[in-house]
């Protein structure tokens, strides 16, 4: 059967609320197999966000190391994200993601065999980081794209809420299976783990049937594709309105998370310890709040919502920054994660309403800055971080961040009329 034909075959016959409509997109047999995929993917990624920056801590005892590895992952990450939207809109989107799962298996090899042979220096995370930021923007983009097509935009805004309280309950499961496992198995059990979840995401990709290729793109050169796309932005105000609106906070306050080591160890000389604890938390919150609007009806006021969680956002992470105690900062973090999921959340989804298939995958590679930024925001803030230590660093960003968002608000008619064009645009399937 065509997922399409699944889509339409699953979809419940009697309105749903809550707990329902979070998981009714699971009855699409297509999009399990995609959330099984992008669950064991994801929670190999998980894995290695612990590993990888604590090595890095531990090699340079630097905040700014920490700030290079991340941002070897971003840059690659910026630079070819429009060529993956152009390939997710020209070729068959599941083989697209099989391709670049297997060249996450290859790269993630790199790092094991320098660890089998003892030859891991510090330049080897910063090129083994460089080689995943590659890989993402081949991933990211038809992975976004694929669930319109296999869930209809009725059900989309469930389905992607769903997808990212997935990826983010593996933030919270991937470190702490890797903080809890590297004294049993060591960093080299930990690296052959997230291979094998590597490998069953394969698996799950490979049982989902092939979707036609989109229309029209592949019949252009990859070139005019790619122009294609800044060209809609240009002509499309709200959705270049929402693109940045979404990623300034993202760049300005969400690089936090890659500071983490240096506030376990040097604010609350938690060490490795504290900095499970922290990752948890906020893993923790970043799920609940993507569950909260795949439960919430897609109909309530979206803007309204978006503007307290950024604002909330940048106040509470500015209040866990300067806590001097670490269990109420652990309260704070996971609070502020709530708050900048939901509103991450409601963002992307709200592009993915108003724009056709014909573009979803460029459009989907400019929101993946919303991963590839914080990681290139961690220069400036670590830079910062470096000079007047990490709370002072963080809470300024974070303030910053809020005040930024509020200007968007004043500044942007297209952003005050979001709800009236996403509430026509979701009539539209």
């Amino acid at each position: 059967m065509n997922p399409a034909d699944d889509a339409k075959s699953a979809t419940p016959a009697r309105p749903t609320k809550g707990f329902g409509r979070a998981t009714e997109a699971l009855e699409i047999p297509a999009f399990r197999r995609i959330f099984v995929s992008n669950m064991a993917f994801f929670l190999a990624m998980g894995g290695q966000s612990i590993v990888r920056p604590w090595l890095a801590f531990e090699m340079t005892d630097s905040p700014f190391a920490l700030a290079t590895v991340s941002a070897a992952t971003a840059v690659p990450m910026l630079l070819l994200s429009p060529f993956g939207g152009v390939l997710a809109d020209r070729m068959e989107r599941r083989l697209v993601i099989l391709l670049a799962q297997a060249l996450a298996v290859v790269a993630e090899l790199v790092p094991l065999v320098l660890l089998h042979f003892g030859l891991l220096e510090f330049w080897h995370l910063v090129v083994t980081a460089a080689l995943m930021g590659c890989v993402f923007p081949m991933i990211m983009p038809a992975r976004s794209a694929i669930v319109v097509n296999l869930v209809g935009k009725k059900g989309l805004g469930s389905a992607m809420a769903l997808n990212m309280t997935g990826v983010n309950v593996t933030r919270v499961v991937g470190p702490a299976l890797a903080g809890g496992l590297i004294p049993v198995l060591g960093v080299e059990g930990v690296y052959l783990g997230n291979l094998v979840l590597y490998l069953l995401a394969l698996v799950a990709i490979f049982r989902v049937e092939k979707l036609p290729a989109p229309v029209g793109a592949h019949h252009e050169s990859i070139g005019r594709n790619m122009l294609a796309g800044f060209q809609y932005l240009g002509t499309n105000r709200l959705v270049l309105i929402l693109l940045i609106y979404g990623l300034v906070p993202q760049f300005l306050a969400m690089p936090f998370q890659t500071l983490l080591p240096a506030f376990a160890r040097d604010v609350w000389h938690m060490d490795e310890f504290g900095f499970g604890i922290l990752s948890a938390a906020s893993g923790i919150g970043a799920a609940t709040g993507s569950a909260f609007v795949a439960a919430r009806q897609p109909d309530a006021g979206r803007l309204s919502a978006m503007m307290f969680c950024v604002i909330a956002f940048g106040v509470l992470l500015a209040a866990f920054a300067a806590s001097p105690w670490f269990w109420p900062a652990v309260v704070l973090v996971f609070l502020a994660n709530v708050f900048a999921s939901t509103f991450s959340t409601l963002n992307n989804v709200a592009i993915q309403l108003v724009i056709p298939d014909s573009v979803r995958g460029r459009i989907s590679s400019f929101l993946m800055m919303s991963v590839s930024l914080p990681l290139l925001g961690t220069l400036p803030v670590g830079a910062v971080a470096e000079q007047i230590g990490a709370p002072l660093a963080v809470t300024g960003a974070s303030l910053l961040a809020s005040l930024a968002a509020v200007g968007f608000y004043f500044g942007s008619r297209n952003l005050r009329e979001l709800d009236a064009r996403v509430h026509r645009s979701s009539r539209e399937d």
